[in-house]
Formats: C-alpha cells, structure tokens, sequence
C-alpha cells in the first residue's frame, strides 16, 4: 500500500483552501499517512492529523473573530500574540504532544539563533505550531528550549522535503500563487507580503519540484490576513484539487477507497 504524505504551505488566512484540498482528498478517497505544514499548514495539518474533519476545523476557526485568534500584546517583540491559536488547540487536542496525534505531523519553524529551519516531529506539540505561525515583527517569537523561534516560511515556506523517503507519493499545496503586476494590491501590507513571497519563491519552487502533485489554488486578491472570506478560500482549494482528481487517481490507484 502506498503511502501519501501532504505538504502544506504558509500563506495566513489562505489557508482555508487547504481544509479544501483535504475535504477533497477524503472525498477521492484518499488516506494521508503523514503531513508536513508550516504556519497556516502547520495548523490546519495540525487539527487534522489530530482527527478532526476538514469542515470542522473550518467550523471551529470561521466561529472566532479575527481579534479572538489574535489577540493584542504590544510589545517590542510583535504587535499580535498567538495565545489564544493556542488556547483553541488546547481546546481541541487533549494531548500536547506529537506522539498522540493519529497521523504523524512533521512542523517547521525557523531558528533565529542559528539562522535555521528547524523541523519538528516529536515532544510538545502546541509550542511548535505557535512558532511555525509567528511572523515576524506581527507576531511575538516563541521561546523553546532556550531559543527563540518565528515563523517558519522565512526559510521554507513549503516543507516538502521532510516528507520524501518516508512516503510514496507526495502531495503538495501551495496557497501562495505568485501574480503578475497588474494583480498586486498596492496597499502597504499587500506590497509587504507579495514582497515576501518574491524573496522565497526560488525556494518554494525548488521544494514544489518534489512533489508528485502539486496542487496551487487560484487565490488572486486573498490577503494574508482577510479572515473574511474562508468559505470562498475553502472552496477554491477543494476546486484546485478535483481538477487534478485523474492524476491523483493514477498516482494512488492502489489506495483502497476509506
């Protein structure tokens, strides 16, 4: 039997459209055996590979408001704290740690000690997700053990490589689409974070060549942080993926249907 391992990008509240491509992988019948994400990856990975269905999670995360998620903390570190991201998974995942969830999870952060992407995949579980998620100079680093982490699309917004070797096929969704100029929203913080997303796009394309499937939702005008639109995001993940259901299907034909 062929094991499927699921990468899943950064991208904030794009993330959405990957509780679409995983409603839509359940729907063809396909079974993930592990799953790699890093800040909106890690967490929508997080929850599902702690048991919860796709439109659940969708459910739990549409019923907070943007200022319940991210709660003020002004500080010299960050403008938002992932508290309460945190207080959510407690809420959902009884136990904090990798080892409890039923599929295994592979979590990238970036060390800023060390200048490093850090993969995690083992030990306490919610402290791990924080980091990946925390962008920096919005969100304050996470301390663990002795070192301070932020976000781990800094140097990989698209962990792939964790997974190959220890899976057959390898799926990956990217929500990050790069557009060209006349697409490119000119406030400040659009400009920042498509500027972002220039700087890492070599690497995210290099780690997108490892995929057997590489799944890359139409998101045009989908901010980072518009929370507003998860039904619409979620949707488009689940189109992206049904478009590819023939190779999907070729690639884990020996899959039985669960």
């Amino acid at each position: 039997m062929k094991k499927i391992g699921l990468a899943l990008s950064g991208g904030g509240a794009r993330g959405y459209a990957h509780l679409g491509v995983l409603q839509a992988l359940e729907e063809l019948g396909i079974k993930v055996a592990a799953i790699s994400g890093v800040s909106a990856g890690a967490i929508a990975g997080t929850l599902y590979a702690a048991g919860y269905k796709p439109k659940e999670i969708l459910e739990q995360l549409k019923a907070q408001s943007y200022f319940k998620l991210f709660s003020l903390a002004l500080s010299k570190t960050g403008i938002f704290s992932l508290k309460n991201v945190e207080l959510l998974m407690s809420k959902f995942i009884k136990e904090n740690n990798f080892e409890h969830l039923n599929i295994p999870l592979y979590i990238t952060a970036t060390n800023l000690s060390e200048g490093r992407a850090v993969t995690f995949s083992e030990g306490t579980l919610f402290d791990k997700v924080i980091a990946s998620a925390s962008v920096p100079a919005i969100f304050s680093p996470v301390l663990i053990d002795g070192e301070y982490f932020v976000d781990g699309g800094v140097l990989n917004n698209f962990p792939v490589e964790c997974l190959k070797g220890n899976c057959d096929v390898v799926i990956g969704s990217h929500v990050n689409k790069l557009y060209d100029g006349s697409q490119v929203d000119i406030s400040r913080i659009q400009i920042i974070e498509h500027c972002f997303h220039l700087a890492i796009a070599s690497k995210v394309y290099t780690q997108a060549a490892l995929c057997d499937i590489f799944i890359e939702p139409y998101l045009p005008g989908m901010g980072m942080f518009e929370m507003n639109h998860a039904d619409k995001i979620f949707e488009m993940g689940y189109n992206a993926t049904m478009e590819q259901k023939v190779g999907i299907a070729a690639l884990t034909a020996t899959l039985p249907v669960s």
